[in-house]
C-alpha cells in the first residue's frame, strides 16, 4: 500500500520545496534585490557580477523602456526621457516638486488627483509608473537568478514615509506584478541584517543616508521583539544633494550664473558624483567640467556639506527626545547607505552618539539584505518566531469635530499595526447624516493639520441632539496604511473607506509640521479650550433655542424674555470674546438661569406620558 504524502494548511507539499521570496531595497539612486540562500543573505548580480542598479528609467526610440546602467548611459544624451530620482516625487503633489530641490530638467503635467505626470517621447509618465518598471527589472533578475516566479516580496520603504508615499510604492509594486509580503521600514531591515535582534536588549540607533533620502530610527529591541520608539528624518535630503553642492561649487569655480541646460546640468551632477565618491578614500582629486579643471580637497568638500551633515543630526537629536532618550543611551549605531561610506559621516554620527559607528557590512547591500531576511519569514520558510517587528506611526491620526477642532484617534509614535475606535454623537436634533473628516498631524486645529480624507456616514436615525452613538475606527496595517469606518451603534448603518491620500504631503511638510507643534503648543492649546467654549456656547443656543419655540407657553413672557436676552448675550459673547475663561462663566450663567425652564419641560413631558394610564397598565 502507497503513502499519501499530506502537508500543514501553508506549507509546500514537498519537504525541499521553498517559497520563493526576496528583499528588494527600492533606493532612490540605486536599487538591489536580495534572497535567502542556504549561505544565507545574498545580494543578487547580474552576467557581469553588479550588484547595484542605477535606480533610472528610459524611455527610447520605438517604445523600448531602458532600466539601470543601460538608461543612465543615455542620462546626458537623452536627459528628458531619462526619469531619476523618481522615488522621491512618489506620493507627491505638482505643487511640492519646486521645495524638494530635485533640478529635474523634465516637462511636467498634472493628473486629476495632483499627481506629478512627466512628458516623454512615449506619453506622460508618473513616478509610479517608473518606479513599477525599477521593480519589474529587480523581480526579473531574482526570477533569473533563483531559476523560477517569486511567491512575494518585501519592499523597503524610508521609516519616514507618510501613508500616500507608502502607497504609491504598493501600486507601483502591483503595476509590476510583485506580490508584496510588507513594506518594512529601511532601517528596521538594516538592524535585521546585522543581526541585532540575537541580543536580549538594547537600545539601537539606525542612521541612513541615500542618495535622496535620509532617515533617523530608534529601535528598541527586548527578548527578540523589535520595536521603533521614534522616527524622523527628511526624504529631500541626501547624497543627491551633496553632489549639487559640489555642482555649485564648480559653477563658482566657472563664474557661470546662466542656468544650464538639461544635458549640461546632467553631465554636471555625474562629474560632481564622481569627486564625492573619490573623495571617500582620496584626499584630493582632479575635476574637470567643460573646459575647466581644477582641484577639490575632501576637506573644502566637507566644508560645503557640513551644514547638510548637521541638519542630520538635529534630526536624530529630535527623534531621540521624541523616543524619551539621550545619546548616551543608545547601544548600537548602524549606518546605511553609500553616502555613509564618507569619513565625515562615520566621524560625526560616531562623535554624535559617543560610541563607533557598525559599518562591517556594505552599506548599500546592508537594507536589502535585512528585507530578504524578513522576506524569508513572511513566505513560511522559516518560523515566524524567529523575529517580531513593532513600527510606528510618524505623525497623529485624528478626526474633525465641531467647531474646526482635531480629535487625535491614534497617536504618532503608536506602535503598528493598530486599532482604536473612539465614539462621536450628533450636535442638532434630529441630525442624520455626519461628515468624517479624516486628519493628520499634530496641531490642534483642523486648518492647521493636513486633510486626508473624506467620508459621510448617512440615515442614522433622526434624534435629539446628543442621543446618537457614532463610533469611529482608525485601522493601521503593518505597512502604515489607514482605514477609516464609522458605525451608528443603533442602527448599524456603516460606511467606510481605504484612505490613499493626496500626493500633497512632503518630508519637509511633516518636520515643519512636528516643529509648529512644539512652537505653538500653547497657543494651540489656548485656541483649543476657546474654541471648545465656542461649540458649548453653540449648543446651549441650539438646546434653548429649541426649547423656547417648542415650549414656550410654560412660562410667562418676562420668563421668556429673560432667556432670549441670555442667549442673545451668550451669542454676542461668542462671536467676540477671545478668553475661554469669561466665555465658560456666561455658559454656566444661561445654564443655570434655565434649569428652572429644564425642569418645567421635564414635568411637562412626564405629565404627558402619564395622561390615560392607570396603575395595572404601569405594572
Amino acid at each position: 500500500m502507497a503513502l499519501i504524502q499530506i502537508s500543514e494548511p501553508g506549507q509546500a507539499p514537498e519537504p525541499h520545496e521553498r517559497r520563493q521570496a526576496v528583499g528588494i531595497d527600492l533606493g532612490t539612486t540605486n536599487s538591489l534585490v536580495a534572497a535567502v540562500r542556504s549561505s544565507g543573505p545574498e545580494v543578487l548580480s547580474d552576467e557581469q557580477g553588479k550588484t547595484l542598479v542605477p535606480s533610472i528609467v528610459n524611455y527610447g526610440e520605438n517604445g523600448i523602456v531602458f532600466t539601470g546602467d543601460s538608461a543612465r548611459q543615455r542620462s546626458v544624451s537623452d536627459p528628458l526621457n531619462t526619469l531619476i530620482s523618481t522615488k522621491r516625487m512618489l506620493g507627491r503633489d505638482m505643487n511640492d516638486l519646486d521645495g524638494l530641490g530635485l533640478h529635474l530638467p523634465y516637462d511636467f503635467d498634472k493628473h486629476d488627483g495632483g499627481m506629478p505626470l512627466i512628458k516623454t517621447r512615449i506619453g506622460l509618465v508618473s513616478p509610479i509608473q517608473a518606479s513599477a518598471e525599477i521593480l519589474g527589472a529587480m523581480a526579473m533578475r531574482a526570477e533569473k537568478a533563483l531559476g523560477s516566479q517569486l511567491d512575494g516580496a518585501v519592499i523597503t520603504v524610508p521609516a519616514y514615509f507618510d501613508d500616500a508615499q507608502r502607497q504609491a510604492t504598493k501600486d507601483a509594486a502591483s503595476l509590476a506584478g510583485i506580490r508584496v509580503l510588507r513594506l518594512l521600514n529601511e532601517p528596521t531591515a538594516a538592524a535585521i541584517a546585522y543581526g541585532l535582534e540575537k541580543a536580549d536588549e538594547g537600545i539601537i540607533a539606525v542612521y541612513d543616508l541615500g542618495g535622496g533620502t535620509f532617515d533617523i530610527s530608534i529601535l528598541k529591541l527586548s527578548r527578540g521583539v523589535f520595536q521603533v520608539l521614534a522616527t524622523g528624518g527628511d526624504s529631500a535630503l541626501g547624497g543627491d544633494d551633496f553632489d549639487i553642492l559640489i555642482a555649485d561649487w564648480i559653477l563658482g569655480e566657472l563664474q557661470i550664473d546662466s542656468v544650464l541646460d538639461p544635458h549640461k546640468r546632467r553631465e554636471l551632477i555625474e562629474v560632481a558624483c564622481e569627486a564625492k565618491v573619490a573623495l571617500t578614500k582620496l584626499d584630493m582629486v582632479d575635476v574637470s567640467f567643460s573646459g575647466w579643471s581644477g582641484k577639490l580637497t575632501r576637506e573644502a568638500m566637507e566644508k560645503l556639506i557640513k551644514p547638510l551633515m548637521e541638519k542630520t543630526l538635529r534630526s536624530c537629536r529630535r527623534t531621540l527626545r521624541d523616543a524619551g532618550l539621550k545619546s548616551d543611551e543608545v547601544n548600537d549605531v548602524v549606518l546605511v547607505g553609500g553616502p555613509t561610506r564618507m569619513p565625515i559621516v562615520q566621524h560625526d554620527v560616531s562623535e554624535f552618539f559617543g560610541r563607533q559607528a557598525l559599518s562591517a557590512i556594505n552599506p548599500d547591500h546592508v537594507v536589502a539584505l535585512g528585507a530578504a531576511l524578513q522576506a524569508e519569514i513572511l513566505v513560511g520558510n522559516q518560523s515566524t518566531d524567529n523575529l517580531l517587528l513593532l513600527d510606528v506611526l510618524p505623525l497623529s491620526l485624528g478626526v474633525e469635530t465641531m467647531g474646526g477642532l482635531v480629535e487625535k484617534i491614534i497617536h504618532r509614535n503608536t506602535t503598528i499595526p493598530v486599532s482604536r475606535a473612539q465614539d462621536f454623537t450628533t450636535f442638532k436634533d434630529g441630525q442624520t447624516a455626519m461628515v468624517i473628516h479624516v486628519m493628520q498631524g499634530e496641531r490642534e486645529l483642523s486648518n492647521d493639520c493636513r486633510s486626508l480624507a473624506r467620508f459621510t456616514l448617512k440615515d442614522i436615525p433622526s434624534m435629539t441632539a446628543g442621543a446618537a452613538k457614532i463610533r469611529v475606527t482608525y485601522q493601521v496595517d503593518a505597512d502604515g496604511l489607514l482605514s477609516v469606518s464609522a458605525r451608528d451603534m443603533v442602527s448599524a448603518v456603516e460606511a467606510s473607506i481605504e484612505v490613499k491620500p493626496s500626493y500633497g504631503l512632503a518630508e519637509s511638510d511633516i518636520t515643519e509640521m512636528l516643529k509648529d507643534s512644539q512652537k505653538n503648543s500653547r497657543a494651540d492649546v489656548a485656541a483649543r479650550a476657546l474654541r471648545e467654549q465656542q461649540v458649548d456656547a453653540d449648543r446651549m443656543i441650539e438646546d434653548l433655542g429649541s426649547a423656547l419655540r417648542h415650549d414656550a407657553d410654560l412660562l410667562d413672557t418676562s420668563e421668556v424674555e429673560k432667556l432670549r436676552a441670555l442667549m442673545f448675550e451668550l451669542k454676542d459673547m461668542r462671536a467676540s470674546c477671545t478668553d475661554h475663561r469669561l466665555l465658560s462663566e456666561k455658559i454656566k450663567e444661561v445654564g443655570e438661569a434655565s434649569e428652572f425652564f429644564a425642569a418645567k419641560r421635564m414635568n411637562a413631558s412626564i405629565k404627558s406620558a402619564l395622561v390615560g394610564r392607570d396603575l395595572d397598565e404601569m405594572e
